[in-house]
């Protein structure tokens, strides 16, 4: 594999082992925090059902009961990876206190395919929250019975094996680009088709408009425990799953991972950041999170601070030079 490409690896998978910033405010927080917001706004750059609306929703379930908030408002605003979303947070929440977005590693890669005006650099990074392991599926029904197979058919004619998945250029999209380099096919043959979220792909791999999809193992968990859909492989460096084997193991050298945080719009004031920041420590400081991240399938990846921050550099350069290595930028 080239270097680029073992450097990304290294990099996603290695995300939650990286020198963790201190958390401060830790310590303030047990089974009840503070309240850090009277409404907090929460805006979600991509449509309902996906990983993204799924760690909002999962904030809220656990910050209202903590007494952390008294009240989260919702807006989503999907396409492209989080690249039409992003720059209306920017512009309508400028210098509000009480706004928050959900973004991650899909955004990175978006961003840098799309060529968009504004990316994460433009917004203020509060901490980094989870990573997770992506999932290969098939629906039950399909004649593809494992890693093996779908490997088999990429390698016959990427064109004809048509893989649903997130917004074009984002980790999903990526990891469909590895797997076809890895069998000696150029990842610019690959036949993905994008969706701007979680609701919409499953219904496609269900009803046969594609061959396989590629999303986060949560977004996929229901129908892969109700039988509706078989999961081929996953691409952390462990198992989440203790029936579905990870691409090492079945021999194949891709490690990937898909983390997600919180960031904070431009022009708020040095008292507005720091509250952002005591949030999602009290947060993450938690038990009842602690509890949802094991339910959910979700690596603590806690991350803020100058750490973040170094980190969101060195991510959006490992990015594009994978994308740049497999033709998608």
């Amino acid at each position: 594999m080239n270097s680029h490409l073992v450097r990304r690896r290294q990099l996603l998978a290695g995300a939650a082992a990286l020198p963790l910033a201190a958390a401060p405010f830790a310590n303030q927080a047990g089974a009840q925090g503070a309240q850090r917001y009277a409404a907090l706004s929460m805006f979600i750059p991509a449509a309902p059902g996906g990983g993204w609306d799924g760690l909002g929703r999962a904030i809220e379930q656990v910050a209202r009961p903590a007494g952390m908030v008294g009240s989260i408002q919702f807006e989503n605003v999907g396409g492209a990876g989080g690249a039409v979303g992003l720059p209306r947070f920017v512009a309508q929440r400028r210098g509000r206190p009480e706004a928050l977005m959900v973004a991650g590693a899909v955004m990175v890669g978006a961003t840098l395919t799309n060529k968009s005006p504004v990316t994460l650099k433009d917004v203020l990074p509060v901490a980094r929250l989870t990573d997770e392991s992506a999932a290969i599926v098939v629906p039950a029904n399909s004649d593809i019975r494992d890693i093996k197979g779908l490997m088999d058919a990429l390698k016959a004619g990427p064109g004809a094996v048509a893989v649903g998945g997130g917004s074009a250029g984002g980790i999903d999209h990526i990891l469909l680009g590895l797997l076809i380099k890895s069998v000696g096919r150029s990842a610019r043959e690959a036949s993905y088709v994008a969706f701007a979220g979680g609701g919409p792909a499953q219904a496609a791999i269900l009803g046969g408009q594609v061959k396989a999809g590629i999303s986060g193992y949560s977004e996929f968990a229901e129908q892969i425990k109700s039988g509706r859909m078989r999961a081929l492989a996953t691409s952390g460096e462990t198992r989440i799953d203790p029936n579905v084997p990870t691409l090492k193991e079945s021999g194949i050298d891709i490690v990937v991972g898909n983390w997600r945080g919180l960031f904070a719009p431009p022009g708020i004031n040095a008292e507005a950041r720091a509250n952002h920041a005591r949030f999602a420590a009290e947060l993450h400081a938690l038990p009842a999170w602690k509890e949802l991240l094991q339910t959910r399938g979700w690596e603590d990846a806690y991350m803020e601070g100058p750490a973040f921050e170094e980190f969101l550099r060195k991510d959006s350069e490992a990015t594009l030079a994978v994308l740049k290595e497999i033709g998608l930028a």
